[in-house]
């Protein structure tokens, strides 16, 4: 059973980070390359799909790392666990302000603020990424026996 908790803690937090890794190196500098109204929208359907992912991914990896450490799989378990569980209220507290900022109606989507705040989403969300990567290796490295 301890193994199961563990697969599944180093599973979710490598796909979050895979993800995350994705839309920090390509999808966000991608996004940067188009007007800003035409930045703003995209982001605006990327965001409500990748959040349904993104949350019970980190939210998995999180319990599952907290249940392996209590089971008695050692403490770079809850480490790992606790780098990926951060993930959501960074999220909560650091970026969803500029987020609903982002998503507030009647914005100018092609103002200089709206692409300030287009900068400064793929600057938080860069934290998530390290955050999950973080977590992801060092699941990694304790599957492998370290």
């Amino acid at each position: 059973m301890l193994q199961a908790f563990e697969f599944i803690a180093a599973l979710s937090a490598a796909l979050f980070a895979g993800a995350a890794l994705y839309i920090n190196l390509a999808e966000h500098p991608a996004r940067r390359g188009l007007d800003t109204r035409m930045a703003a929208l995209h982001w605006a359907a990327s965001y409500k799909r990748a959040t349904w992912m993104q949350a019970p991914l980190a939210l998995l990896s999180f319990l599952s790392g907290v249940v392996a450490w209590s089971m008695g799989a050692g403490t770079g378990w809850l480490v790992a666990a606790l780098l990926i569980g951060m993930v959501v209220p960074f999220t909560l507290i650091g970026i969803m302000p500029t987020n609903h900022k982002l998503l507030a109606p009647g914005r100018d989507l092609a103002s200089a603020e709206t692409r300030m705040l287009m900068e400064r989403w793929g600057n938080l969300h860069a934290v998530r990424t390290t955050l999950s990567v973080l977590a992801a290796a060092l699941y990694m490295w304790l599957l492998l026996g370290a």
